[in-house]
C-alpha cells in the first residue's frame, strides 16, 4: 500500500512523509562520554529458537515444511445504484498440517466499517487514514448462509468484529484433508474503504474499486497455529494461496477489471475492442482498447442486455479483486517477460485521468516496472497486470492495483511502481502484513529505488542521493521496525514500514555486502519463499546464509532497536610526532549502534587516501587507533565523507589541523 498517497523513489518518500528533517546536532566534547557495549552489539544468541523441521537454521523451509490451502469459486453480482454487492463463494480448503481441525476462521473485512467495530472504535478524534472516515451506512458483511457445500447442510457459525469462526461436523484431516464451504453473502460498499477501497464519481458514472469483499480463509500455520488478529485497519493482510474463478456480474454499460485473465472477452467486449486486445497483445506500444470518445457511445458496448458477467481466473495467488465502471477508457500492451510467456499491461481510466502526463502513460508504467523487477529478482507470475485510476490513493493485490486518479508524472510513475511492486512482496513472498508490515512495505520501498533509477535512464530519480545523516530514522519518538503496525503511532507508519526498512537494504547493499553479495542473497531469500509464508528469522538467516557473514550486530541495531550511530574522529597524531612514520587516527564509538567506517584523510598536498575499515573494530572495542601509512603533514581527517552512514551527529565527524 503507498503511505499517504506516495510511493516510489526514497527521496520523495522522506521529503513527503516529512521524515526527512535537520538534526539540531550540539556541540561535543572532545572525549564524550560512549554509551557504546559491544559485548550487546556483538552478543551471541541472537536467535531466539534453533532451527526445526518446519524452518531450517539456513533460512529456507525445512524438509517437513507446510501451508495449507484456499481455492475459491466466487460469483457476485453489483448494484450500482445502491452500491450493493452480493455473492455466493464455494471455498475448497486443504487442510496439509499435521493437525486435524474441527472449526475454520475466516476474515471479514468489510466489518471495520461498522459504527461498533474495533477498527471505528480506535480511530483518535483528530481523523485516521483507517477506518470509513465516518460514514454512516448500513456497515459490514451480511452472512446469509454456510453450508457444505456438497451436502447442503448448515453450519454453525459465530461472528466475532472481523473475524468469523465456523464449526465443522466433523474434523478435516491432516495432511491433505479438505473441506468444500458454500457461503452466501452481501455488503454495500463504502465510498471510503481505508485508502484501499471505495468510490468515485466521475462524469460518466461511478469508479467501482471492490477489495476485502468476500469472507477470506484466515491462515493456519507452524508458528501461531490460527492468526486471527481483528483487522483494524493499519496492519493489512496474512492469506493463503490458491486459484480463484471469478463470474462477476454488472450492468452491460460498464467494464469490470479484476484479477487474473479475462476469460471471455467475446462476450463483454465488442468486436472491434477484441481485435485491439489482440493488437496489444503484441504491441509494445499502448494500443487503445476503448477510447475516450467511445466512453459515452453506446456501441462501444455489447448491445441487446442489460447485465454481463464477466469471467476471470488466477491461480495460486493469496487474494482477488476487482474494479467496475461506466466511465472506463481502457488501453493495453505486450509485457516481455523473461520466459517468453504471454502477460499484459493494461489501464482502467475516467476521461478525467487523461493525458501524457497523466493516465495516458499508466501502461507504459505497468510494462516496464513489471518488467525490470521480472528480469531482476523473479518473474512475474500472473497473465495481466492491470492498473485502474479511482479513489484509492494507491493499494496492491494480485494481478491488479488501485492508484489515484489525480496522480501526474512522478507521482504516477511512484505509486504505479510501488503497488506492482507489491506483487514481490507480499503476493509472491507471502509474508504476515497484519504483524509486519516492513517485511512487504519496506522491502517494496528497496525495490522501487533500483526501479526508478532505471526506468527511462532515470526519468524520475533523484538528483541528488540521499544524505543519510540527515535522514531521522532513529528519533527517541520512534518505535522499533519489528513494532506490529497496529502498534505505531500513527505519525511513524511512513519511518517504520517503509522508509527504514528500506534504508537498511540499502545500507547493506551499498555499505554492508556489496551490489553482487547482497543481490544473490536476496533474491535467494524469494526463491526460497516464493508462494510460502516467511517469519522475520527466515529472511535474517536467508540473507546470513547465502552472503556468507554474519549479521546479527546489523539486524539488532536497525531492525530489533532504536539505536542511533555517532562515530568521532577524536585525534589525529604523527606516529613518534613524525608525519614521515605515518598517521594514528583514533576515532571513538558514541552511541550503541556499529557500522563500518569509511575515511578520507586528506594531505598538504592535495592527495586524498580513501579507508574503509570493517565493522568489527567495534567488536571489542569503543575506541579505535587506526595507523595510516603516509609519509606527509595532513590537513583534515572525515569520517563518513559520501554522507552514507546514518550518523545522526556530524559535528565530531571532521578533524582538522
Amino acid at each position: 500500500m503507498t503511505f499517504k498517497c506516495i510511493a516510489g523513489s526514497m527521496l520523495a518518500l522522506l521529503v513527503a512523509a516529512n521524515t526527512c528533517v535537520a538534526q539540531q546536532l550540539q556541540p561535543v566534547a572532545e572525549q564524550a562520554q560512549s554509551i557504546y557495549n559491544y559485548h550487546e552489539t556483538f552478543g551471541p544468541l541472537f536467535y531466539a529458537k534453533n532451527g526445526n523441521e518446519y524452518r531450517a537454521a539456513s533460512g529456507e523451509p525445512g524438509p517437513k515444511y507446510w501451508q495449507n490451502r484456499a481455492d475459491y469459486r466466487i460469483d457476485a453480482r453489483l448494484n450500482d445504484q445502491t452500491n450493493e454487492i452480493t455473492g455466493t463463494e464455494v471455498l475448497t480448503y486443504t487442510n496439509n498440517s499435521p493437525q486435524t481441525l474441527g472449526f475454520l476462521w475466516l476474515n471479514l473485512d468489510q466489518n471495520l466499517y461498522r459504527q461498533d467495530s474495533r477498527g471505528s472504535a480506535i480511530i483518535p478524534i483528530t481523523g485516521s487514514r483507517n477506518g470509513g472516515r465516518g460514514q454512516v451506512f448500513d456497515a459490514g458483511h451480511k452472512i446469509k448462509s454456510v453450508k457444505l457445500a456438497d451436502s447442503g447442510q448448515e453450519l454453525k457459525y459465530i461472528i466475532n468484529d472481523t473475524r468469523m469462526q465456523v464449526f465443522l461436523p466433523k474434523q478435516v484431516t491432516a495432511g491433505g484433508g479438505q473441506v468444500k464451504l458454500k457461503i452466501d453473502f452481501s455488503f454495500i460498499s463504502p465510498d471510503y474503504g481505508s485508502d484501499r477501497s471505495g468510490i468515485l464519481q466521475t462524469k460518466n458514472g461511478k469508479v467501482f474499486a471492490i477489495a476485502q469483499w468476500y469472507p477470506r480463509m484466515c491462515v493456519y500455520d507452524d508458528v501461531t497455529g490460527w492468526n486471527v488478529l481483528p483487522y483494524t485497519g493499519p496492519g493489512e493482510f496474512y492469506l493463503e494461496y490458491g486459484d480463484f474463478d471469478l463470474n462477476i456480474t454488472a450492468p452491460a454499460n460498464h467494464i469490470v477489471m479484476a484479477s487474473g485473465e479475462l476469460l471471455n472477452p467475446e462476450e463483454v467486449y465488442t468486436v472491434q475492442q477484441q481485435q485491439r486486445w489482440k493488437q496489444a497483445a503484441e504491441s509494445d506500444k499502448t494500443v487503445l482498447i476503448r477510447s475516450s470518445g467511445e466512453v459515452t457511445d453506446a456501441s462501444s458496448r455489447p448491445a441487446g442486455k442489460t447485465e454481463l458477467t464477466w469471467k476471470y481466473k488466477i491461480k495460486n495467488a493469496r487474494d482477488a479483486s476487482w474494479a467496475s465502471s461506466a466511465s472506463f477508457i481502457v488501453d493495453a500492451a505486450k509485457i516481455n517477460l523473461p520466459s517468453g510467456k504471454k502477460c499484459l499491461a493494461i489501464s482502467a481510466y475516467p476521461r478525467e485521468s487523461t493525458g501524457n502526463d497523466s493516465w495516458g502513460r499508466s501502461t507504459e508504467y505497468v510494462k516496464r516496472s513489471v518488467e525490470m523487477n521480472s528480469s531482476k529478482w523473479f518473474e512475474y507470475p500472473y497473465p495481466a497486470a492491470t492498473a485502474v485510476a479511482g479513489s484509492v490513493g494507491g493499494m496492491e493485490y494480485p494481478g491488479i492495483v488501485f492508484c489515484s486518479y489525480k496522480s501526474r508524472k512522478a507521482a504516477l510513475w511512484d505509486v504505479h511502481d510501488h503497488e506492482f511492486g507489491h506483487t514481490w512482496f507480499p503476493m509472491i513472498v507471502g509474508s504476515n502484513e497484519r504483524l509486519y508490515g516492513w517485511m512487504d512495505e519496506g522491502f517494496t520501498t528497496f525495490i522501487n529505488d533500483l526501479t526508478t533509477a532505471e526506468f527511462n535512464n532515470g526519468e524520475y530519480a533523484p538528483k541528488q542521493p540521499v544524505n543519510m545523516q540527515r535522514v531521522s530514522m532513529t528519533r527517541p519518538d520512534l518505535e522499533t521496525i519489528l513494532s506490529q503496525p497496529a502498534n505505531l503511532r500513527e505519525s511513524n507508519t511512513g519511518t517504520l514500514l517503509y522508509f527504514k526498512p528500506a534504508m537498511g537494504l540499502h545500507l547493506l547493499r551499498d555499505q554492508i555486502l556489496g551490489k553482487e553479495r547482497f543481490d544473490f542473497a536476496f533474491k535467494t531469500y524469494i526463491e526460497r519463499w516464493a508462494f510460502k509464508h516467511p517469519t522475520p528469522d527466515d529472511f535474517f538467516r536467508t540473507m546470513e546464509n547465502a552472503c556468507g557473514e554474519s549479521l546479527q550486530w546489523f539486524w539488532r541495531g536497525w531492525f530489533i532497536n532504536n539505536w542511533r550511530l555517532d562515530v568521532a574522529v577524536r585525534d589525529v597524531k604523527y606516529l613518534d610526532n613524525n608525519p614521515a612514520n605515518g598517521l594514528l587516527v583514533t576515532l571513538d564509538n558514541l552511541e550503541k549502534m556499529a557500522m563500518p567506517v569509511i575515511l578520507d584523510i586528506k594531505f598538504k598536498s592535495g592527495k586524498t587516501d580513501r579507508v574503509k575499515l570493517p565493522v568489527e573494530i567495534w567488536e571489542r572495542n569503543a575506541s579505535f587507533i587506526y595507523r595510516h601509512m603516509s609519509t606527509e603533514e595532513v590537513e583534515s581527517v572525515t569520517y563518513d565523507p559520501d554522507k552514507v552512514m546514518p550518523d545522526h551527529n556530524s559535528r565530531n565527524n571532521v578533524w582538522q589541523k
